[in-house]
């Protein structure tokens, strides 16, 4: 026979029932803000732009973008003059100098005017969006996973044309107006800066990219190269982190919420 529950506990299981309402509202509200609450995430993750220098504030058509960046046509977060201006060497959009080093084959240049397009022009990185605080801009994105032929293809194209860095992103001499290898520094084969496609693709943005372990059309992987007639790829790869991120941020909630019941499970045990 079950013992019988006295007026204190029957207020105590009420109470804690209407304690573990309000802490799973908690839990939920938890969930879906914790994207925004995580230190340098955004909350919006799907067909966006980046808060940078020369990035439109939101995505849409640009009908007239140049040579390489045609495949964003339909949906840019960069504009016309933006595109054609990335195709230059050195471009006024940074006075970034490819060239340092001696001309660097036309392959290899194709690829860092396609990893300028993809920066610039896409609205599909908004998993891979941090804030960060520099003087040009206020976000970047870090740990894009790149699609291993992508990243395989940059490096052999480039292996043989010469740099003085293994990190583009830093550390150049600027006094000129243009980067310039710093003292010390000597011109070598990409290949001795960057031995493998990763050490390239990982470091030479400071980790903006993740050489994948997936390929091109797998859904997992963003495409540096695409054919725009068979749409943007890189659509369904965002949308798939997306809802990883999503859902990995409600189980963070749930695993909260049965965290707190812990203690007034046990109590009402007691009681």
């Amino acid at each position: 026979m079950a013992p019988e529950v006295g007026t204190w506990g029957k207020e105590w299981m009420n109470m804690a029932w209407q304690m573990t309402q309000l802490l799973l509202l908690v839990s939920v509200a938890t969930a879906w803000g914790a994207q925004s609450r995580t230190p340098g995430a955004r909350r919006d993750l799907l067909n966006v732009c980046m808060d940078a220098k020369h990035h439109k504030t939101k995505p849409g058509p640009e009908d007239k973008l140049h040579d390489q960046c045609t495949p964003w046509r339909k949906n840019a977060c960069c504009s016309h003059n933006t595109s054609q201006e990335l195709h230059k060497d050195p471009s006024l959009l940074y006075n970034f100098n490819l060239d340092h080093c001696g001309k660097i084959e036309p392959a290899c240049k194709r690829h860092f005017i396609q990893d300028n397009c993809l920066y610039e022009c896409s609205p599909n990185l908004g998993p891979w969006i941090q804030e960060v605080n520099q003087s040009w801009r206020k976000e970047r994105f870090l740990d894009v996973p790149l699609c291993k032929e992508d990243c395989q293809q940059w490096w052999e194209d480039c292996r043989t044309s010469y740099t003085c860095k293994n990190n583009w992103h830093k550390g150049w001499d600027w006094s000129s107006g243009s980067n310039k290898c710093p003292a010390g520094a000597t011109c070598r084969t990409f290949e001795t800066y960057f031995p493998t496609p990763a050490a390239l693709c990982e470091g030479i943005w400071s980790h903006s990219y993740k050489l994948s372990n997936y390929s091109r059309g797998s859904g997992r992987c963003i495409q540096m190269w695409f054919d725009p007639a068979q749409g943007n790829p890189n659509e369904e790869v965002a949308r798939f982190y997306a809802l990883a991120m999503s859902a990995g941020a409600m189980s963070h909630g749930i695993g909260l919420l049965l965290l707190s019941l812990v203690p007034m499970l046990h109590l009402w045990l007691l009681s």
